[in-house]
């Protein structure tokens, strides 16, 4: 059962292999969501500030009838946050919003404001305040972990230099026909375990239909070839869905793809029209 198990970070957290992600899941709803997919069996909830559902996702973590220190919560800092005396205070409304004593993990959702997202200023001294914020909350016990997120090479490089705590984690877009193949392998070069949302393309590769021939041809839902498909590249998958039936399937993962199969799947074609995403700076728009 891939709800059971965990990878270890590089501080010896353990994090579950599979998350449920909760993006465009409104306050009032992720409450039943978390409460729904605690009960199938996930204990990994991943949230952020930009969601505004944070205060939802703590009353369900509150309301699931499972330990909380038996649970994995992720936040994270809004793209906009860039300064440490805006990070460390924007760190305590998370806690304060959770209602939770800690935070398992909090990451910087981005490395540049999301109206800035293609602009060519890398906000280096911006991300090393916000990351010298984090490194202090986790010393301070207030979080377990800390990552980033959407975050390149450059990024990267710009924080593993000057930090005293390495992130543990980069959650960044990956999924069938969207491998970022070299910064998966830069990430791992560094200790860093890459989380990847929207392993199904934000629904997109459902209508592809060479991925969904070979889902067929192995007896699986195209949701679940794509999230087998990040778990057998070592990335931790996290899929949003608020429906009990889908966070059942998303789970439903115990099988094995080819490796000659897994060597297609890394090189289908890209998506180029991710539908209503597709104005979101992650999927190649600009937020006006």
């Amino acid at each position: 059962m891939i709800l059971q198990e965990k990878y270890t970070l590089s501080n010896g957290v353990q994090i579950p292999k599979l998350g449920l992600g909760t993006w465009f899941i409104n306050n009032n709803d992720v409450v039943q969501a978390v409460k729904d997919a605690v009960e199938i069996g996930y204990r990994h909830i991943d949230t952020a500030q930009a969601y505004q559902n944070e205060y939802g996702v703590g009353e369900g973590v509150r309301a699931c009838g499972v330990k909380r220190a038996d649970l994995f919560v992720t936040t994270k800092l809004a793209a906009e946050v860039k300064s440490f005396k805006e990070a460390a205070a924007s760190i305590d409304a998370s806690l304060k919003t959770l209602g939770l004593d800690y935070i398992d993990m909090m990451i910087i959702h981005s490395p540049r404001p999301w109206m800035e997202f293609h602009d060519e200023d890398p906000y280096f001294e911006g991300n090393r305040e916000a990351w010298s914020a984090l490194e202090e909350a986790y010393k301070a016990g207030k979080l377990r972990a800390i990552g980033l997120s959407n975050f390149e090479k450059a990024d990267l490089d710009n924080i593993l230099g000057s930090c005293t705590v390495q992130p543990m984690v980069n959650q960044v877009l990956a999924h069938i026909s969207n491998t970022p193949k070299e910064l998966i392998q830069y990430c791992k070069d560094n200790g860093i375990l890459v989380e990847a949302y929207s392993p199904i393309g934000h629904g997109e590769l459902m209508k592809n239909q060479i991925i969904t021939k070979m889902a067929e041809q192995y007896g699986v839902s195209v949701p679940q070839l794509s999230i087998r498909y990040c778990l057998q590249l070592g990335l931790l998958p996290l899929p949003k869905t608020a429906n009990p039936a889908h966070m059942k399937n998303n789970a439903a993962v115990d099988f094995v793809i080819s490796d000659e199969d897994m060597a297609f799947l890394k090189n289908v074609e890209p998506i180029k029209d991710y539908g209503d995403a597709s104005m979101f700076p992650v999927y190649g728009g600009q937020l006006k």
